[in-house]
């Protein structure tokens, strides 16, 4: 048996066994590091630390303020707030006291959120803020399990019987400590691998969510393995701003607390382009979106600096993709990422005019960046590769703890999600569907047995949704989700996240595009652009001062966006191209639930929004 699987195998049953093993190994090292804005609004944010110890002295405490409260183990907490320092506290918290952490997206409307903490029959809340809170209070009457509310920025809340601040939970859990200082090493002692865990309710597209029941042991395979991947190590400083209400986010932590590494803690998605250069991360994770906000914010920049520079950095970007595909073959096929020497050189004058710039607005130390949740179109992949940010493709779901998957380091390979965790295995069905087993796949649907049947084998074989195919050394390429897939009217399968990344990659101006045909004759296609970047194009064109809507509207933005169209059309297969497009008169957003919070497409309900427009460009057509 090798280390790896030896240390796999081993695994202590939680994470929370594996928190006390990092505490007790490095108590005075730095854990995480957190934003405090300033008193007076002005200024840069001023960044504070804590170690490890002083992280388990605040963690110990919320635990033994929740046995206080008379939580007992596996039963479920809830936790809605944004990504911030007291967000892992509070679920570590939960997890030492032995009870289970059920996930709400602040974000989530007071009827779904009642939903979630009602089905999971969370016992406490805690909530970020009034906000969250008052979408307690206003459905308190369809909560009768919900016994406090813990509130961790108090400011505006009125206390009392029913809502308690984090700081008062803290004081009442130091207070028990005091009287039984063992408590917590017991709790955590008594905790069991099959334990109940983590609650994640997956964001349905129709219906409502089902909560993705994960074990302790989900957990401490995910920490063990993603250290084994060795990836990260205990020198790495990650930036996490992701959801930490989503599997992606949470994943983040396990690893973290294996390794012992620094995690930077702010969920402010637009603090990112600002907090990069203070945090000089060696490692985060994101969604596809971030890195095409930047590659579209970089493109915007170089055309408003004229002609000449605009034209530099479509050169650049050409030698970047060049160079990141000649890297990566020479190194699958000699183990040495290098290019003939010609490429080298333009690379070399490349990086000077363009390339280290943005490796500077990354912080200037990103060794990797790993990226999940969605498809990244391969031609943004290769140009961040060419720069020098190695983006590392990864896939996983709620159902497998997120990481099931990753790009092995050096030999990564942009347009793959890499080779499985150690410990997982895959196989693809006769449909091409991906099937998945391991430790890290979860225990069911929480009290839906029907649904868990639907998708996970009584052998442990999880069905994915996803299609896929795996090379012969064992790299994945997914292809689409399989209810994804177009079929058109004449027959002919079309994968619409294919075509829409290879549009992201044409033109950098769009942000959201949906690609609509099945059953229909031909491929239609509904575009949302970038408000920064399209606003920045009509300033230059007669269009400035001009709202969004208006811009959008205008002939000139249509005409400009057509030629991307034909442009992708030129690399597709003729029954793929797009054939009629419409602009949205707004970016896609979570608020009108059209993307998920961890910003994916919700097809049904763009579908439905913009029926009118889809059957606009259908109109007056005989379809097959």
């Amino acid at each position: 048996m090798s280390d790896t699987q030896t240390l796999i195998e081993n695994r202590p049953p939680s994470v929370a066994t594996l928190f006390l093993e990092r505490v007790a190994a490095t108590p005075d090292a730095e854990a995480y590091r957190y934003p405090v804005p300033p008193a007076s609004g002005e200024g840069p944010d001023d960044w504070k630390s804590l170690s490890w110890g002083e992280t388990a002295e605040r963690v110990f405490a919320i635990a033994a303020g929740l046995i206080e409260l008379g939580v007992q183990p596996e039963q479920r907490v809830a936790l809605s707030s944004s990504t911030r320092v007291e967000w892992i506290l509070a679920d570590l918290g939960i997890l030492c006291a032995g009870a289970a952490t059920t996930t709400v997206y602040p974000q989530t409307n007071a009827d779904e959120s009642a939903f979630i903490v009602s089905d999971s029959e969370s016992r406490v809340l805690f909530a970020e803020n009034a906000e969250q809170l008052a979408k307690a209070q206003e459905k308190r009457a369809e909560l009768p399990e919900l016994t406090h509310v813990v509130v961790i920025d108090a400011e505006g809340v009125e206390t009392g019987d029913w809502v308690l601040t984090l700081a008062e939970l803290e004081a009442r859990g130091a207070a028990r400590l005091e009287k039984e200082p063992d408590l917590i090493k017991e709790k955590v002692g008594a905790i069991t691998k099959d334990q109940l865990a983590t609650l994640i309710y997956t964001s349905g597209t129709t219906g409502r969510p089902k909560g993705v029941r994960l074990p302790h042991d989900n957990w401490a395979y995910m920490a063990k393995a993603i250290a084994a991947t060795g990836l990260i190590s205990a020198e790495d400083v990650q930036y996490l701003w992701l959801p930490l209400a989503h599997v992606f986010g949470k994943v983040l932590t396990s690893g973290q607390i294996e390794v012992g590494h620094v995690t930077a803690v702010d969920g402010r998605v637009d603090k990112i382009i600002e907090n990069l250069p203070v945090v000089q991360p060696t490692y985060m994770a994101a969604v596809p979106r971030i890195f095409e906000k930047v590659y579209n914010g970089v493109a915007a920049k170089a055309r408003a600096g004229g002609g000449a520079k605009y034209k530099i950095f479509q050169w650049a970007s050409e030698v970047a993709r060049e160079y990141a595909k000649a890297s990566q073959d020479n190194f699958r096929r000699t183990g040495t990422a290098s290019a003939p020497f010609g490429l080298s050189a333009k690379h070399k004058v490349a990086d000077a005019l363009v390339f280290a710039k943005i490796r500077e607005a990354f912080g200037g130390r990103l060794r990797a960046a790993v990226s999940g949740s969605a498809a990244l179109a391969p031609e943004i992949g290769y140009f961040f590769a060419g720069v020098g940010i190695h983006i590392l493709e990864g896939y996983g779901l709620t159902e497998s703890s997120a990481a099931s998957f990753v790009n092995p380091g050096e030999a990564y390979r942009t347009g793959t999600v890499g080779k499985p965790l150690p410990g997982t295995e895959v196989r693809i069905a006769d449909d091409g569907e991906i099937l998945l087993r391991g430790p890290g796949i979860m225990e069911g649907y929480h009290g839906l047995p029907e649904k868990t049947a639907e998708v996970l084998e009584s052998d442990g074989w999880f069905h994915t949704g996803d299609i896929g195919e795996l090379s012969p050394d064992g790299y994945l390429r997914i292809t689409d989700r399989k209810k994804d897939l177009i079929k058109t009217s004449g027959g002919k399968y079309i994968a619409p996240a294919e075509v829409e990344g290879q549009f992201k990659a044409v033109c950098p101006y769009v942000s959201n595009i949906l690609v609509h045909g099945a059953d229909r004759n031909f491929c239609t296609a509904l575009i949302a652009l970038d408000e920064v970047a399209i606003l920045g194009w009509a300033e230059e064109n007669g269009l400035g001062g001009k709202a969004y809507a208006d811009v959008v509207a205008a002939p000139e933005t249509v005409a400009l966006v057509e030629g991307y169209v034909k442009q992708l059309n030129e690399g597709l297969q003729r029954w793929q191209t797009i054939k009629k497009f419409r602009l949205l008169p707004r970016d896609l957003d979570v608020e009108h639930g059209e993307i998920t919070p961890s910003l994916k497409l919700k097809r049904p309900v763009v579908e439905r929004e913009y029926k009118h427009l889809i059957d606009e460009m259908y109109a007056g057509t005989r379809e097959a």
